[in-house]
């Protein structure tokens, strides 16, 4: 069996994942004088038990798309379930994943001169294996990015253009701007999630509220919403002003300036709620994100 760009084998006798899809791509100057483009991706069925990752000199994006299972290195272990993501730095070493029943996981390696600092703006950290949550759409858009890679890999004169429009597409999902998940959100939904990114998350914005600016009736809104986003109204807020405040974590905001910033005045509610979504409290966020 031909190796594969991101599982290794252990030694003889063991197998590959199955259901195993995976391309490489070499960008055209155009993506790589962006600084950032996508090497590879692919997608794997992964049964019960261990999988070891190759090293690898980029980036790496992981997303479980259905199940459950651990990744661990010498430095971190962290539970991955469906819809989390993890995001390795390149030269990750001695990485596994171990998988009690069977998981589906989607991936990519993202290279390029300014793939670090895209990365961060993902969410990710420099140092440091982090996992976070994905949004429908992000996980939806991954899947086409797999498609568009093991095509473009099967033809020698393929553009990257598409690549570099689903990547920029995956950044602008995770920065809360109107990204669909199949096409472009319509204009009433788009009206709301941009009322939410102008000030910054500082607003709470009851249901009603959502549907007012709409001018949708509030169950139709929110069926439009989950329709086209794939979440729930006030769950997308919540999850867009973890964003914002992981950001302004990093930008060195206290806990209590972060949660005043999002929106969420009183620490002990803002740190909960931070927990809850981001899988650590802000405290210990801060101090990994400013090593």
């Amino acid at each position: 069996m031909a190796d594969s760009l991101l599982f290794q084998q252990k030694g003889e006798g063991t197998q590959m994942p199955a259901l195993l899809v995976e391309g490489s791509h070499t960008p055209d100057a155009l993506a790589s004088a962006s600084g950032v483009y996508i090497a590879a991706a692919g997608s794997a069925m992964l049964q019960n038990g261990e999988q070891q990752l190759r090293p690898c000199d980029t980036w790496l994006w992981l997303a479980v798309e259905n199940g459950a299972m651990s990744l661990n290195n010498q430095d971190t272990s962290v539970t991955l379930c469906t819809g989390d993501c993890c995001m390795l730095p390149p030269a990750s070493r001695g990485v596994t994943l171990s998988v009690p029943q069977e998981a589906r996981v989607m991936w990519m390696m993202v290279g390029g001169t300014l793939s670090g600092a895209f990365l961060q703006r993902m969410g990710a950290l420099p140092h440091r294996i982090m996992k976070q949550g994905t949004l429908p759409s992000q996980l939806n858009l991954a899947k086409y990015i797999v498609q568009a890679t093991v095509r473009v890999a099967a033809a020698e004169d393929a553009s990257s253009a598409q690549l570099q429009q689903l990547l920029w597409a995956m950044l602008a999902s995770h920065s809360g701007q109107p990204v669909a998940m199949d096409a472009v959100l319509s204009h009433e939904i788009a009206k709301v999630v941009d009322a939410m990114r102008k000030n910054q998350y500082r607003d709470s914005f009851s249901l009603s509220e959502m549907a007012a600016l709409s001018r949708m009736p509030v169950e139709t809104f929110r069926k439009r919403f989950v329709s086209e986003v794939g979440m729930p109204p006030q769950s997308y807020q919540l999850s867009m002003k973890m964003e914002r405040a992981k950001q302004l974590l990093k930008e060195g905001y206290t806990v209590r300036q972060a949660g005043v910033e999002v929106g969420m005045a009183d620490p002990y509610h803002f740190s909960k709620t931070f927990k809850n979504i981001v899988g650590m409290s802000p405290s210990a966020y801060s101090k990994t994100a400013l090593k």
